[in-house]
């Protein structure tokens, strides 16, 4: 009978390896001229070995996928250098999120990748492969929803439906200010504080009050019988100074626009006085622009119904 120790050796040596071989084995047995040692080298360290060298690959293709990223991030940001800083503005908020979601992606699969990798080091993942795929045919049918919440963000981020930054209204009484545009969710913060979670998928239509240019518009109520060119006229001089004052200058983009008679009620009248603005400068253009009106009326005599 053998003793242990014994049949270790000699299963060791039975399958040594050559010291000229081209590997760890023949490498550890050229040094030490033991075999025994060479092949315990080959079964402990090689393992370990090939892991470090799969995950210091996975993170430099990671960093050089970045990069990439970045470099072609860097090329949109740095367009035409005629385009307003509102577009530019825009135009870099968009990259940075189609940057942020595409390293993402990225980083996944490189990463998923690596793991599958280090798997096949110990045991044969074609098993795992075959399981996974028909597991995978079973939870498709629950994951659908998933899937649709993944294709509506990538279509909104390349279409550029809307962005972080910008003041959207999704319907369903959410609207708010776009916090962060993922894949899967898109986060909306709310006037009040309320921080909306709303998936992708479920969002049907977009009304967008960032992109291009905004409109004021104040309502100004007046009782019966006041003069309504006279009011009208003292719309239109407010409308006016408030384009000349330097604060609002560079918030409007054209002169307040009187459109007269809006509604007619028993309790009075409703004037309309609209300007054109920058993105997100409506409302307190429209707030400046109804306090002038509401003293001068005052100052004026007229009744405000």
């Amino acid at each position: 009978m053998l003793h242990p120790v014994s049949s270790v050796s000699a299963l060791l040596s039975a399958n040594s390896c050559d010291k000229d071989e081209a590997s760890l084995c023949g490498f550890v047995h050229k040094v030490t001229n033991n075999a025994n040692w060479a092949q315990a080298a080959d079964v402990i360290l090689g393992p370990i070995i090939q892991v470090v060298v799969i995950l210091a690959i996975a993170i430099l293709v990671r960093r050089w996928l970045h990069k990439l990223i970045n470099r072609t991030v860097n090329r949109i940001t740095n367009g035409d250098p005629a385009t307003t800083a509102e577009l530019i503005n825009r135009r870099i908020l968009r990259a940075r999120t189609l940057a942020s979601v595409l390293q993402s992606v990225t980083s996944a699969l490189v990463f998923g990748l690596a793991a599958l990798m280090i798997l096949q080091i110990f045991w044969s993942v074609a098993p795992l492969l075959a399981s996974v795929s028909v597991v995978g045919v079973a939870l498709g049918f629950g994951a659908q929803s998933l899937v649709k919440d993944v294709l509506a963000g990538l279509f909104m981020i390349v279409e550029d439906q809307y962005g972080v930054g910008d003041v959207i209204d999704v319907g369903n009484d959410v609207d708010g200010t776009v916090e962060a545009v993922g894949l899967r969710v898109t986060r909306i913060r709310a006037v009040d504080g309320t921080m909306w979670i709303v998936r992708n998928g479920e969002i049907l239509r977009v009304g967008n009050k960032s992109q291009g240019w905004a409109r004021a518009v104040v309502d100004v109520g007046v009782a019966h019988g006041v003069d309504v060119s006279h009011v009208e006229e003292l719309l239109r001089q407010e409308g006016e100074k408030m384009r000349q004052d330097p604060a609002f200058t560079n918030a409007l983009l054209g002169d307040p626009e009187v459109w007269g008679v809006e509604t007619m009620t028993k309790d009075g009248l409703t004037i309309r006085v609209v300007v054109k603005t920058r993105p997100l400068k409506q409302w307190p253009v429209a707030r400046e622009l109804r306090r002038r009106i509401t003293t001068r009326l005052e100052a004026e005599g007229i009744d405000q119904g």
